[in-house]
């Protein structure tokens, strides 16, 4: 138990410097406009309309960097600071954002993939601690392989995350590009910026869940 508690703290280590990275690059470049002077939700609008996609709402949504696309009700929720913002950072995140609505749209099997998983993940997320623990301390080998099988879902999620991400990223600033939303090597480069360090957060969290799957077999297997 100590050992579980020792790694899953030094494993916090890159996950908080990855979303203190991310926050750090969002404030930096939401100071600074962008020549077209769209919003984050105008930024939206445009890249989906020049992906030729059609049917997507873009909503308002509270929270800081809260963006995210619902692939159910095909609509984009952006933050605040995105939805309303008219800088590097916002255009960033929401074109992003309209990224996954591109790959919805094209059926992008990672993103398939990975909204099939997320019923079992979030089951996994609250129960898998239980069936592993009391395992555990009952010597029940068989319950902590099911904690593990469960906790291997939350594995594969985040691992499928990452194809995922970055390539919504790669569809995002194709599209700024070719449309013109980004017209400066100088906002070229900031969007980058910001998407590269979102993209951080992913890896890290996935690098965690693999050494965590990796000790909980570990101790499966010396209980074995």
């Amino acid at each position: 138990m100590i050992g579980w508690y020792l790694l899953t703290a030094l494993l916090a280590i890159p996950s908080l410097w990855a979303a203190a990275r991310v926050r750090s690059t969002f404030h930096r470049f939401a100071r600074v406009g962008v020549r077209s002077g769209m919003s984050g939700a105008e930024a939206a609008h445009a890249v989906l309309r020049a992906a030729g996609i059609s049917g997507v709402r873009v909503e308002p949504h509270r929270g800081f960097l809260t963006d995210h696309y619902d692939p159910r009700a095909k609509t984009l929720k952006l933050s605040p600071e995105v939805y309303g913002g008219r800088s590097i950072s916002a255009v960033a995140v929401a074109a992003h954002e309209a990224g996954h609505a591109i790959q919805d749209a094209h059926r992008y099997v990672p993103l398939a993939l990975r909204s099939a998983i997320v019923p079992v993940a979030k089951l996994g997320d609250h129960v898998w601690p239980l069936l592993f623990f009391l395992g555990l301390f009952a010597n029940a080998t068989g319950m902590m392989y099911a904690g593990i099988v469960l906790f291997a879902a939350m594995v594969l999620f985040q691992l499928v995350t990452l194809p995922t991400e970055f390539n919504a990223s790669s569809r995002a600033k194709a599209v700024l590009a070719s449309s013109g939303i980004v017209s400066t090597q100088e906002e070229a480069a900031g969007v980058s910026k910001v998407l590269n360090a979102a993209a951080l957060t992913y890896v890290a969290a996935a690098v965690t869940a693999i050494v965590q799957l990796l000790y909980l077999l570990s101790l499966a297997s010396r209980r074995n």
